[in-house]
């Protein structure tokens, strides 16, 4: 079993920490565990594991924890905007409206 198999058997954040042997503040992590590892996939998704054996991989992996672990221990969620609602929330692209049509535009009647 490989390195990303076996992270896809881990479900906590502390486990990750500990799997991959990356020092953490748990206080840091408890408030941006689902941030942290969203931005770590983030990281991960850029490069191209699938091309490195094992400890090649598993050192990259380890990289981009620390590398993410960082990014909030500088500055909060709200600040690195990881997740749609909170880039949307910063004034990014809105989903476009629908436009509303009134029933009686359709039907021809007068509303009474």
């Amino acid at each position: 079993m490989g390195v990303l198999d076996e992270l896809r058997e881990l479900s906590a954040a502390e486990e990750f920490f500990e799997f991959l042997d990356v020092p953490y503040d748990p206080k840091v992590v408890h408030v941006a565990r689902l941030h942290i590892l969203r931005r770590m996939g983030e990281y991960l998704a850029a490069d191209h594991l699938d091309d490195l054996d094992d400890d090649a991989a598993r050192a990259a992996c380890r990289t981009h924890l620390a590398q993410a672990y960082e990014d909030f221990t500088r500055s909060s969620p709200l600040e690195q905007r990881v997740f749609k609602v909170l880039k949307q929330a910063a004034g990014g692209p809105r989903p476009k409206s629908k436009p509303f049509v009134a029933l009686n535009t359709l039907t021809g009647r007068a509303s009474q």
